[in-house]
């Protein structure tokens, strides 16, 4: 089971993440999201998702960059059959 206290955001590097669930195996997985960026990504998913240092850098955040985004996109209506 991760400890989200020892884990940093792999997009934008917050020191710290919250533990949204865990794997109903215990200690197979566990979804963290980041309360800054909302990234949000599973224990079990490779490196390039999980660790900052091997987290892809076009897609890597600051700070600045989150309070200088332009918006957040909103979800669309449902479409109707």
């Amino acid at each position: 089971m991760a400890d989200p206290t020892a884990t940093i955001c792999p997009r934008c590097a917050h020191q710290s993440v919250d533990l949204v669930f865990s794997s109903p195996v215990p200690g197979v997985w566990d979804v963290l999201q980041c309360p800054q960026c909302l990234y949000m990504w599973r224990t079990s998913e490779p490196d390039r998702r999980t660790r900052r240092d091997a987290y892809p850098e076009p897609f890597r955040m600051t700070a600045e960059d989150i309070r200088n985004a332009p918006e957040v996109p909103a979800v669309p209506p449902l479409r109707t059959p």
